[in-house]
């Protein structure tokens, strides 16, 4: 390419000169520049700018990338909150094909149900697919964890009140039929006044 022989790609300064050719002689000594340069305010101004740029580059060029303090407490606390689908359940439709959930999504419904008696906190919930009973229903296992609030009343009255709201819950809400229902009194807590 000829010397006075500019590409589209090049920025000509007003005076002529390409931004290319000031940053190729950056480093030329302002003695050293030929008289165009030491002399015109176009070619000082995009040789200040360009230097500007320069130091800013090799600035963050020399930076450290170093992570926020609290990267590895926010990755922590996407994974813990992801929620994993699990097995997936089909639930029963009067519509032509199926509907799956996942357990875990089941299994908060089961415990919500639980919470609702007072003194209850569901701790646990593990759901085991039967499959279709004889009748066609979709059949499930559950085995719960409890913890009943110290005060509120015998577990023996607690427990058969879960029983009948969780079963309600399962057929209400998601179409499930339970086959078995293991509930485990697992903890007693008592609230500060």
């Amino acid at each position: 390419m000829a010397p006075d022989e500019v590409t589209d790609s090049e920025y000509l300064l007003p005076c002529g000169r390409s931004v290319d050719e000031i940053w190729e002689r950056l480093d030329t000594p302002a003695d050293v520049l030929d008289e165009h340069e030491a002399e015109c305010p176009h070619c000082a101004a995009a040789r200040e700018s360009l230097l500007v740029v320069r130091a800013a580059t090799r600035e963050l060029v020399e930076e450290a990338d170093r992570p926020p303090p609290t990267m590895f407490a926010r990755i922590m606390s996407a994974v813990r909150a992801e929620v994993r689908r699990g097995n997936m359940l089909e639930l029963p439709t009067p519509h032509p094909g199926s509907i799956e959930v996942s357990d875990h999504a089941v299994a908060v419904i089961l415990r919500y149900a639980a919470d609702t008696v007072t003194g209850v906190r569901a701790r646990a919930c593990a759901i085991d697919d039967h499959g279709p009973g004889a009748d066609g229903a979709r059949t499930v296992a559950v085995s719960m964890a409890l913890a009943v609030r110290h005060g509120d009343g015998a577990v023996e009255h607690v427990v058969p009140l879960v029983r009948e709201r969780v079963c309600a819950a399962a057929a209400a809400r998601t179409g499930l039929r339970l086959e078995r229902l293991d509930i485990a009194v697992v903890d007693v807590y008592q609230e500060d006044s």
